[in-house]
């Protein structure tokens, strides 16, 4: 179902307020592209290299059952991997983790919380 004229004149001006208001998010909206295609090629190559592996065994041939599970591999690398180069996925990699005491772990810090943080 498509928008009405003046919900599509409304969600336009919108998008100008906030490219305006702030060029930091324009920018990062600009460079992330669509995830989607990404997605949907790295299945299809995972797609290709599982039928490549079924004909392999199949056919008994090894050599070329290693090369669909490599296609099939590949597939899946192209399917799961994030946007590379985008600032969001850099602003998320590059948040540190609460500060925690050398040795420690999560479990331990848990029982600490769990004990009043004693």
């Amino acid at each position: 179902m498509g928008l009405s004229d003046r919900e599509q004149k409304l969600l336009d001006e919108l998008e100008r307020g906030l490219m305006q208001s702030d060029s930091g998010f324009a920018s990062r909206v600009g460079k992330v592209g669509n995830p989607g295609s990404r997605l949907v090629g790295g299945a299809l190559l995972a797609v290709v290299g599982l039928g490549v592996l079924v004909a392999a065994v199949i056919l008994q041939f090894p050599p070329v059952g290693l090369a669909g599970f490599l296609l099939m591999l590949a597939g899946l690398v192209v399917a799961t991997s994030n946007v590379s180069g985008s600032k969001i996925t850099q602003g998320l990699m590059a948040k540190k983790p609460k500060t925690q005491r050398p040795g420690r772990n999560f479990f331990e810090d848990r029982w600490d919380r769990r004990q009043g943080d004693q």
